[in-house]
C-alpha cells in the first residue's frame, strides 16, 4: 500500500485543493493528532476537513486511491468554509458556534462516551461469539470422534473388502 499512497502525494503535492500526507502516529510528536483524530491502528486513512476527518474505507490499490481524491478531495463545507454548505449545515454549524466553549465540551464528551460504550459492548458480543464457536466447535469434533470410534472407519474397511477391494484401514 505505501508505495501507491506515495505515488498519490506526489501527484498531489502542492494541489491547493488537496493534500495527500501521512504522519507517524508511533511517533510521540504525532500522539495529540493521532489521538485527537481517533486513530487506533495503522494504517488508518482519513479524508476530508482538517478539522472533521472522516475514516476511509476504499480499497488500498493506486487506482483506488487516485480515483477517490479526484472524486473527493475538493472544497467541501466546513467551519472554515461554511459558504459551500447546505441550509441545513449552516444552520446546524451556526447553532454550535453560539453555543458555549463548556456546552460542547460536554456534548463532544456525551458523544465520544456512546462511541466508547459501542465499541465495549461490540468486543464483549464478538467475545461471546467467539466462546460459543468454540464450545460449538468442540461438540462437534466430539461427536465426530465418537461415531468414527464406534466402528465407522471398520465399517468402511468391512463393506469395501466385500465389495471387492482390500480390507485395509
Amino acid at each position: 500500500m505505501a508505495p501507491h499512497w506515495e505515488k498519490l502525494a506526489a501527484e498531489w503535492e502542492g494541489n491547493p485543493i488537496g493534500l495527500i500526507a501521512e504522519v507517524d502516529c508511533t511517533v510521540e510528536e504525532s500522539r495529540v493528532l493521532c489521538d485527537g483524530n481517533g486513530v487506533k491502528g495503522f494504517p488508518t486513512l482519513k479524508w476530508g476537513a482538517p478539522d472533521a476527518l472522516e475514516d476511509y474505507a476504499g480499497g488500498r490499490e493506486y487506482d483506488d486511491f487516485a480515483k477517490f481524491a479526484t472524486e473527493n478531495l475538493k472544497p467541501v463545507c466546513s467551519v472554515a468554509q461554511i459558504d459551500l454548505c447546505d441550509d441545513d449545515k449552516k444552520a446546524l454549524i451556526q447553532s454550535l458556534q453560539a453555543q458555549s466553549d463548556d456546552a460542547l465540551k460536554t456534548q463532544i464528551k456525551a458523544a465520544e462516551d456512546l462511541m466508547e460504550n459501542a465499541e465495549t459492548e461490540f468486543s464483549a458480543a464478538v467475545e461471546e461469539l467467539q466462546a460459543t464457536y468454540e464450545a460449538l466447535m468442540k461438540t462437534k469434533e466430539d461427536k465426530e470422534n465418537e461415531v468414527k470410534n464406534s466402528g465407522l472407519t471398520l465399517m468402511k474397511a468391512v463393506l469395501k473388502s466385500k465389495e471387492g477391494g482390500s480390507d485395509e484401514l
